[in-house]
């Protein structure tokens, strides 16, 4: 699909058309307009669905033609698709600890999947910040401020921040610990992963989760309840339903989207994101449940590809970041509604926080209340901050369109800003810059050609990592060998 590089002007898109033309208008918005009726007394419930490496071009209406997403194709109908939304880090713990702590990298310490110094150490030129594994359970999380506001907690998947999800406010887990895939079996039962039960052999993972998840709607039907759907899925190994596999292996591909036993995970995703949906309708839940849907960072390009987008998982360029998402509120979000207002995973704790009204409120969150976009249609202005002092290697030697073929992610820090990116990288000092309403394949950096701009950005970023105490590595790798080639 092809993008036109001029943004069009400033409003809100409603439409009854299919939501992929809509993909034409992937620059800047500055405004997105939901429905203005009054809240109702009763607080809604809330289903938060977190697909593991699900890229953003990987959906029907986010533009697949390959994929088949009925169910979430119509989610995406009845609420609105936020074009610019962005994981709050490119890889799996740290974007979830962003979203449940409600708070950015340099405030909770989790910058990657341990440990920090992935690579070769002959071609890293710096000591990398420490990382932490898992989310402190002195941090107040999303699940526990909904406690407090009255909710019944449930999570069924993957948690991944922590070794054990209750203490840090779910009170119902299934399949949930610090392990981040689904180990040596894969998806089918017998499983290799905690705090579930194995099924019939060859039962399919995604499957059991959504079992559970309908068993905790119906047992929890009459209060209020957190639904915390982290799926597994489509987290390596790729593994499809045979029959699934089959449906999608004489189906034509196209732009990297072609795997068959990928395809059959994302149809299984949809189907059960359906079932899901089914059951609110079922119990008559769905006028009063907010519907969040979304992917913990970008999807790998190996696997699945999303062009216009550069690179993807672990990378901070825009494929690895940035995100499909949709939310629904019946009555309060208008369906059909597009948004180009820059957004991120931090800001589902405050809009959550300002909905359910707990007896605690966090002290202080990094994210923003996005209910303003759902009534009057804009936010206020501010800056998108990415922070990632470590190293995480390239995937096999597999080019993934990054900065070098070694690694997705080099120490550096990122700003957003408006339809302003830059770039910094910690080892050279070097600065990109890209106009994302012109580039959003980050393929011209600017830097030199517009350097009023890349000094403002430098100078926010900058005051932002003060504000924030953002560890930078500064201590040289003894190690580091500048003549040393990993590959011929």
């Amino acid at each position: 699909m092809q993008h036109p590089i001029k943004a069009p002007s400033p409003k809100i898109v409603r439409t009854a058309v299919l939501l992929p033309l809509l993909l034409s208008c992937i620059s800047v918005f500055t405004s997105c307009r939901g429905n203005k009726e009054k809240p109702r007394d009763k607080k809604p419930n809330i289903v938060l669905i977190n697909i593991d490496d699900l890229g953003y071009k990987d959906l029907g209406f986010m533009g697949s033609t390959y994929y088949e997403t009925p169910h979430l194709d119509a989610l995406a109908k009845e609420g609105m698709v936020f074009l610019r939304a962005y994981a709050g880090a490119s890889n799996c713990a740290p974007s979830r600890a962003c979203l449940l702590s409600g708070l950015n990298t340099p405030r909770h310490g989790v910058y990657t999947v341990s440990p920090s110094d992935r690579g070769n150490a002959k071609t890293r030129k710096l000591i990398p910040i420490k990382n932490t594994p898992h989310l402190n359970d002195t941090l107040y999380t999303l699940p526990q401020m909904l406690k407090s506001a009255g909710y019944v907690t449930g999570s069924f998947g993957k948690w991944h921040v922590g070794h054990d999800p209750k203490p840090q406010g779910i009170d119902v887990n299934v399949g949930g610990s610090s392990k981040g895939n689904p180990g040596r079996n894969g998806y089918f039962s017998p499983y290799n992963i905690d705090n579930i039960t194995d099924g019939k052999r060859g039962e399919y993972l995604t499957d059991r989760l959504t079992q559970e998840a309908l068993s905790f709607i119906e047992t929890h039907k009459d209060t209020t309840f957190f639904l915390y759907m982290p799926y597994y899925t489509v987290h390596t190994p790729i593994m499809g339903k045979k029959e699934l596999v089959e449906r999608f292996r004489g189906k034509k591909g196209e732009k990297g989207q072609n795997r068959p036993d990928y395809a059959a995970m994302v149809y299984a995703m949809d189907q059960n994101v359906g079932r899901l949906m089914h059951a609110l309708r079922q119990y008559g839940l769905e006028e009063n449940t907010l519907v969040i849907f979304t992917s913990d960072n970008g999807g790998i390009r190996a696997i699945s590809g999303q062009d216009p987008l550069r690179a993807g998982k672990g990378s901070y360029y825009e494929g690895g970041i940035r995100v499909p998402l949709v939310i629904k509120w019946p009555k309060k979000i208008e369906p059909q509604s597009v948004c180009s207002v820059p957004v991120s995973n931090l800001d589902f704790y405050p809009t959550l926080q300002h909905i359910a009204q707990p007896r605690k409120k966090a002290d202080f969150l990094d994210g923003v209340d996005l209910a303003p976009l759902f009534t009057t249609g804009s936010i206020a202005d501010r800056e998108l901050y990415f922070h990632f002092p470590i190293y995480l290697q390239q995937y096999d030697g597999i080019k993934d369109q990054g900065r070098d073929p070694l690694f997705r992610t080099r120490p550096g820090s990122v700003i957003i800003s408006g339809h302003w990116k830059l770039h910094e990288y910690f080892e050279d000092g070097a600065l990109e810059l890209y106009d994302l309403s012109e580039d959003i394949g980050e393929t011209s950096n600017l830097a030199q050609e517009n350097p009023e701009k890349t000094k403002e950005l430098y100078e926010k970023l900058k005051k932002w990592r003060a504000r924030t105490q953002a560890p930078v590595p500064t201590e040289p790798n003894s190690a580091y060998d500048a003549d040393f080639r990993p590959y011929p």
